[in-house]
């Protein structure tokens, strides 16, 4: 199977992730993907192919002769996609030899470069995109693609050297738990690099500070036409909670490396309402500041109100892993030089949001973030450059041979 050939069909199973289930992984159907990609390794005749009790499959590229003794490195992607939108059925579009102009989806939706202008771009490549009724899973069948063709190339050209490869494949990701049960040490790599990023040449070794906050409000619902002084409106409470967060200081304002407070979730009554957000921050100092900022408001309001009707649950996610990278410098120079050798600009910027890489890295594994050419991830608007695709692919061959 060529690159293209591979990523289509991965994009033919839904593999979708459910926050709210308590198994691991979070839905049964990952694991159709994960088998199949278990057994394409071993059709492919490499070894120590596993996959475990929790869905995490593993396999190895054996060293060349007279290169076991280079360091063993590897190569992540995950299977799973967003619970954001539906991953079923999903009718992929190609795309040759885009124009650069915009792009109709389906009869009532455009792809406007207005609203996304990085499509310039990728004139003169071939893309692939939705049909506008479903994602497309670029995040992550692309890396794992990408991934899945680079090991069939070495075993197909035994001749160029290079030293032990690890390949892993990851469930649940999309939900923060794809590593939860990762075995560092059965994976055996003395470093890693995920294979999930996005526009052509994103090198990422920096990340957020991440945290959950929940909240639960109980309000007291009396009659409105005898309610002064009874009634405790807790949807007022929750506005009123929001409003005391700094203005402006939301996803959809702020870019690089500042941080946010993103309200993900609200829904209630009078009588109860429920609110989730996501906090977010490169910098430790800010993160643990916007943890305290949340606090204090939530103990304001209820001093306020006079008794504790706002509860808070704050969950640290996980860490900015530039921390874990910086004693190995060579891991980022390695990854550029192979991105030049596939004739690509490396891009090296902070990651908006997280990986398994993060989490990762403070698992003892170090861990950057390659590009895949996906884009515009979690949704109808997801498409990915299949010319960018193959350089991915190109540079992490490159890669691998470096070490």
């Amino acid at each position: 199977m060529d690159l293209k050939e591979r990523f289509l069909h991965y994009v033919s199973f839904d593999t979708q992730s459910n926050e709210a289930s308590d198994t691991f992984p979070s839905t049964d159907k990952q694991l159709v993907l994960l088998r199949a990609l278990h057994d394409e390794m071993i059709a492919l005749g490499l070894t120590e192919v596993s996959m475990d009790k929790y869905g995490y499959v593993m396999g190895s590229i054996p060293a060349t002769k007279g290169m076991e003794d280079r360091p063993v490195v590897g190569f992540i992607s995950h299977v799973d996609t967003a619970p954001d939108m539906s991953g079923a059925n999903v009718k992929p579009q190609i795309i040759e030899n885009y124009d650069g102009k915009d792009i109709r989806l389906n009869e009532s939706l455009m792809m406007t470069v207005a609203d996304f202008p990085e499509l310039s771009f990728y004139k003169g490549h071939t893309l692939i995109t939705t049909d506008g009724t479903t994602l497309l899973g670029a995040d992550d069948k692309a890396g794992v693609a990408e991934i899945m063709t680079m090991a069939e190339y070495f075993m197909t050209n035994p001749q160029i050297a290079h030293g032990k490869i690890r390949i892993g494949f990851t469930p649940d990701e999309e939900i923060g738990r794809g590593v939860d049960h990762f075995d560092v040490k059965q994976f055996g790599a003395q470093f890693a690099y995920t294979v999930d990023g996005g526009f052509e040449g994103e090198l990422e070794y920096e990340n957020f500070n991440a945290a959950s906050a929940k909240l639960s409000i109980q309000g007291r619902n009396i009659h409105p036409g005898s309610a002064k002084g009874k009634m405790l409106n807790a949807l007022q409470i929750a506005c009123d909670l929001h409003e005391m967060l700094p203005v402006g200081m939301c996803p959809e304002l702020t870019e690089e490396y500042e941080g946010f407070f993103h309200l993900i979730h609200l829904s209630g009554s009078v009588e109860s309402a429920e609110m989730a957000y996501i906090i977010r921050d490169h910098s430790r100092e800010l993160f643990e500041e916007k943890k305290r900022i949340i606090s204090a408001a939530v103990s304001y309001l209820n001093t306020k109100i006079g008794e504790e009707v706002i509860s808070l649950t704050l969950k640290d996610q996980y860490y900015n892993m530039k921390e874990q990278i910086a004693p190995y410098p060579e891991l980022i120079e390695r990854a550029k030089q192979a991105m030049k050798m596939a004739g690509v600009t490396p891009l090296v910027k902070p990651i908006r949001g997280g990986t398994d890489g993060a989490r990762l890295s403070y698992m003892g594994l170090p861990c950057p973030n390659l590009f895949t050419g996906g884009m515009n991830f979690h949704g109808k608007y997801e498409y990915c450059s299949l010319t960018t695709m193959y350089k991915a692919m190109k540079t992490i061959i490159h890669l691998a041979s470096l070490f």
